[in-house]
């Protein structure tokens, strides 16, 4: 059976680098963009980081332009972004795709293991939803991801333990990584 240390990505300067260079590490991927109403979950993000990764997590963050057009920075320009205004320590990888043809093969098995389950209740969310269906119908099938700021909580042996949507609260996102961290 496969899992995330499977997967090899690239890093923002186009250099592979294997997952399982992070066995044992609790992971929580991303994919982000610079201009989106959730960029500000970066601040909350890189808190974590700061408090959490002597405790083994890693934050993975994976910029993506498909979703209105907001991260059209080079990986240069966006990297320099979020590290003058977030202060984001933790590692950033390549703009890719998560979604179509040319999705990044890591964001489309996160998607099988936990398929999107909503955005939950309310009229901000429901608006999102209309929003992303319109935004996603020309990837059919191969919409993996529905917006920005989609997490993956990856365990230590590299299964897809939890998906949390742009629009559920960083600090139950934060919740489930503590109790992740603590088995």
């Amino acid at each position: 059976m496969a899992n995330v240390y499977d997967f090899t990505v690239k890093d923002r300067k186009g250099n592979e680098v294997k997952l399982a260079e992070y066995a044992g590490k609790v992971l929580l991927i991303v994919n982000t963009a610079t201009g989106c109403g959730f960029t500000p979950h970066y601040d909350p993000l890189e808190a974590m980081y700061r408090d959490l990764k002597e405790k083994g997590l890693e934050i993975l963050d994976f910029p993506c332009n498909q979703f209105a057009n907001q991260a059209p920075g080079s990986e240069e320009e966006i990297h320099e972004f979020c590290t003058v205004k977030f202060g984001t320590d933790f590692p950033q990888f390549a703009k890719i795709d998560v979604n179509g043809e040319n999705a990044e093969p890591l964001f489309a098995y996160l998607a099988t293991e936990k398929p999107f389950a909503g955005f939950g209740r309310g009229i901000k969310n429901a608006a999102l939803k209309k929003f992303a269906d319109l935004n996603n119908k020309k990837f059919g099938e191969k919409a993996y991801i529905k917006w920005n700021f989609t997490k993956f909580l990856i365990d230590r042996e590299g299964n897809v333990v939890a998906r949390f949507e742009p629009t559920v609260k960083m600090e139950e996102v934060r919740s489930a990584v503590d109790e992740l961290l603590a088995k």
